[in-house]
């Protein structure tokens, strides 16, 4: 039996038995093709059917041509899609998941489909498109075509025998939360005003799904508990919808958080698990049918907590699930040290939102499950690694599961590489769950790794193994300037791990991602910073999902940042930059170097030659992320 007793407990939305209280939500995942669900569709949520959510939701399905409002979404907009959806569905009921399907007509975000006619309920945009066309307006009788396409919808759904429709009333992504909210409707006729005539097109979209399909086929809907924007719904307006939709036939409600516009962080790293869970909890208390509620959520025993306290009835995982797909499975037999859990970076989500479709940082295989497919070897052959960063470990432990003869060297003695110090930056304590997953993995797949010993290349070509993986990532780079080699000059990553000291008044040389997280760092500490980058722009290699929450932070530390400053000379007192074709000179008694990386290739160029086959993975390769040194060492690892 589980240790995880209510997580794993059935229970019915509405005539709809699910075998637990696991949901993966609507998510965009930019894995469609003309509209359709494709190959790669099909693959990713297959995959996460088999692991073993109890309900899975697809979305945002478009009611209403012409289509997707972003990169390679799905529609549900005409007949000629049921066929590939009945294709759809049935595979995902054979891997023992029910599976439904989230309906949407488009809102008012700008789309990627060309010169579309935005239309909403008023001439007004969301307060952080303020250069955006505005909308215009829908006139009552384009309203009611509206309506009659979410029946229509629900129609060609149960044709495709999804188990069940959700109606998307959230994030500013559908035409409904624009009517739903204060902060876009402003109209004065029957769809306007306070928040129980604002819910008028919502409930008219609900009748006209029951007309169509029954009043007791499952039929959820999603909401925000609140939208966290100007003269939007609060959470005590949710709480008057909430029973309305429920006297109208929804089974069950989905809480979810915000708005994609909102200034507030919701999935970040900086923000605690489970933080938004009370959202769901006050609606709750107001209705009498399920509530699933989530976000930010990644370990089994607290959804345990929160289902056992009573404070929702299914919990929704996203991201947990894109990370690893067998979350459901691993909790369940109690696996939990094989779960390997997100992260939340937001790759997926900045990844989702382009022409390439969803992937993510620490499971390469998510968005290409057949490309990266892990296939046992008829040849297994002795493998040698050099470099126990996330690359490297990542390289052993799917050459492992192979069945390769995988041995894994480090010289220092603990595994992890850039991880240790990825960590250190405030909020980013949660990267150490990928160290402890990929170490756990080298010990359960019988990896033989040798830590805290230099290894050359005379001792590797002795040992002859078959295969070589060089993954001594990367060092930082010293620029070619006056002063970089000064006393008060320091490394970033020298800072992070505390092996240099620096003063009250700090000027930081380079404004990507390390900079900005130094910066922060050392902000926190009452410094005094400055960030000085040669570019037009702050943390320009930030995804654009955690950039605006850094830059914030940044700001409210009084940390000041200054752009298209190329460093001349650095000197006892100081920096001196040219600007505008002008020289300026910025005070300051500690330099810190955060200016990139460069790989580390000395033992490959010592191999080269004395080998049977060489391969470099991750920072050895070429300087990236982790994203990058994962998907890396996975695909180099299937090679052989």
């Amino acid at each position: 039996m589980s240790q995880l007793q209510k997580l794993f407990e059935p229970m019915n939305i509405g005539k709809m038995n699910l075998k637990n209280r696991l949901v993966m939500p609507a998510m965009m995942v930019g894995l469609g093709e003309n509209d359709m669900v494709s190959s790669r569709f099909k693959d990713f949520y297959a995959e996460r059917a088999c692991g073993g959510v109890g309900l899975i939701v697809i979305g945002l399905a478009t009611t209403m041509y012409p289509g997707p409002f972003f990169p390679n979404g799905i529609g549900i907009y005409k007949d000629e899609f049921i066929p590939s959806l009945h294709g759809f569905t049935d595979l995902i009921h054979k891997c023992g998941a029910k599976i439904a399907i989230q309906i949407s007509a488009l809102g008012i975000l700008p789309g990627e489909n060309g010169n579309l006619e935005l239309v909403g309920p008023s001439n007004v945009t969301v307060e952080r498109h303020v250069n955006a066309p505005k909308p215009r307006p829908l006139t009552i009788g384009e309203i009611s075509q509206v309506v009659k396409s979410y029946g229509d919808a629900a129609h060609r759904a149960r044709e495709a025998e999804f188990d069940a429709v959700e109606v998307n009333a959230i994030a500013g992504t559908s035409l409904i939360s624009h009517f739903l909210s204060g902060h876009t409707n402003k109209r004065t006729d029957i769809y306007g005003g306070d928040i129980e005539k604002r819910v008028q097109l919502l409930l008219e979209c609900i009748e006209n799904i029951k007309q169509r399909v029954g009043r007791d086929y499952p039929l959820l809907c999603r909401v925000s508990g609140a939208d966290f924007m100007d003269d939007g719904n609060t959470l005590e307006d949710t709480k008057i919808v909430a029973p309305m939709i429920e006297k109208a036939g929804i089974h069950a409600i989905n809480v979810s958080t915000g708005w994609h516009e909102s200034p507030v962080p919701f999935i970040q790293m900086s923000v605690p698990q489970a933080n938004w869970v009370y959202l769901a909890e006050e609606v709750k208390k107001v209705v009498n049918i399920p509530i699933i509620g989530g976000t930010r959520i990644s370990d089994p025993h607290l959804a345990e907590q929160i289902l056992s306290d009573g404070k929702v009835d299914f919990i929704y995982l996203a991201r947990a699930l894109i990370a690893d797909p067998e979350w459901p499975n691993k909790a369940r037999e109690s696996r939990f040290d094989e779960i390997r859990q997100c992260t939340a970076c937001c790759t997926c989500f900045d990844k989702a939102m382009e022409q390439d479709g969803i992937t993510c940082a620490v499971n390469a295989r998510a968005g290409r499950e057949a490309e990266y497919n892990v296939e046992l070897t008829k040849e297994p052959k002795k493998v040698f690694i050099i470099g126990g960063g996330p690359a490297g470990m990542e390289a052993a432990r799917v050459a492992a599961m192979r069945g390769h003869h995988v041995t894994l060297a480090d010289n220092k003695t603990q595994l992890g590489g850039q991880l240790l110090v990825a960590i250190i930056p405030p909020h980013k304590e949660e990267l150490g769950n990928l160290t402890k997953y990929l170490s756990r993995q080298m010990d359960k797949l019988g990896v033989n790794v040798k830590l805290g010993k230099e290894v050359n290349g005379k001792a590797i070509a002795n040992a002859k193994p078959d295969i070589v993986i060089i993954a001594t990532g990367a060092t930082p780079i010293i620029p070619d300037i006056p002063g970089a080699k000064g006393e008060n000059v320091a490394l970033a990553t020298d800072i992070l791990k505390s092996q240099k000291e620096v003063g009250q008044n700090v000027l930081i040389v380079g404004g990507g991602m390390v900079g900005c997280e130094t910066a922060e760092f050392l902000a926190v500490s009452g410094r005094k910073v400055t960030i000085l980058e040669m570019l037009g722009r702050i943390g320009a290699d930030i995804e654009r999902a955690n950039r605006w929450v850094i830059m914030k932070r940044l700001r409210s530390l009084g940390v000041k940042m200054e752009k298209n400053a190329k460093v001349e000379e650095i000197t006892e007192s100081g920096v001196r930059i040219i600007r505008d074709g002008k020289a300026e000179f910025f005070e300051g008694g500690s330099i810190v170097l955060a200016v990139g990386m460069e790989s580390n290739r000395k033992l490959a160029q010592e191999l080269e030659g004395r080998v049977a086959e060489l391969h470099l993975v991750g920072d050895s390769a070429a300087p990236g992320k982790i994203a990058q040194a994962i998907e890396n060492g996975f695909r180099v690892a299937q090679m052989f």
